[in-house]
């Protein structure tokens, strides 16, 4: 295990050693964006059957017992 712990810490020393300036850092090795999707809402609104089964509600917002004193 040592000997591989010490490999591990020789590549990194070697690559510390390398001059890096004027290099861009990346945030991706290769250059990809992620697909993005059209913002909108696709499921409808169904609060009022949530809230219909809830043990307490007022004002649309649930009401839960204080657990914290």
């Amino acid at each position: 295990m040592r000997e591989k712990l010490d490999a591990i810490f020789g590549m990194i020393n070697e690559l510390q050693s390398i001059d890096t300036t004027g290099v861009v850092p990346m945030a991706h090795a290769q250059d990809v964006a992620m697909p993005l999707r059209p913002d909108v809402v696709t499921d409808v609104d169904q609060h009022a059957l949530y809230q219909s089964v809830a043990p307490a509600v007022e004002d649309g917002l649930y009401l839960v017992p204080k657990v914290i004193e």
